[in-house]
């Protein structure tokens, strides 16, 4: 869900904040942009400036490690994150069939998030569930030894939320 500016002006002064508490301590960098995505949802390019300046660090090497580290996010997310496990156990037992069904009910693909902003699909290899093959996770909620048609109800449930 799109933050309003002023709620977004809200965020900006917190994240300035915790820079400000957290500029001196070694190794601030890592901790700083965590917090910019978790108020934000993603690291924007108005909150990796913020930081830039408050921390006297060059953009291109912010840029640099949000996209080495898979936690880091330079697009914003939906509401549910979805991920289909497509590791070994998972693929055997039908995974793919799950998760072309999970796009087909959003029309989307991995990574991309629903114009509505409510999902978002991750590409994954293991969910570290071997025994619920084939598994799919919306948020926390785990679910699994699906079949496509498990699919849009499971979707469903969140859709309605």
């Amino acid at each position: 869900m799109a933050l309003t500016q002023e709620q977004a002006a809200l965020k900006m002064e917190e994240l300035k904040a915790f820079i400000a508490q957290n500029k001196n301590i070694d190794g601030p960098l890592m901790p700083i942009m965590q917090k910019a995505q978790d108020l934000f949802g993603y690291l924007s390019t108005e909150a990796m400036a913020l930081i830039s300046e408050e921390l006297d660090v060059p953009v291109s090497k912010i840029y640099g490690i949000a996209t080495f580290y898979a936690q880091f996010s330079l697009t914003p997310k939906g509401d549910y994150i979805i991920q289909v496990c497509t590791g070994t156990a998972c693929y055997v037992k039908g995974a793919q069939a799950v998760l072309d069904e999970v796009f087909h009910q959003l029309g989307i693909k991995s990574g991309e998030t629903t114009a509505d902003g409510k999902f978002t699909i991750q590409d994954t290899r293991c969910l570290g569930c071997c025994g619920l093959a084939p598994v799919m996770t919306v948020n926390e909620d785990v679910y699994g030894r699906l079949v496509p048609g498990n699919v849009k109800g499971i979707l469903d449930k969140y859709r309605a939320l």
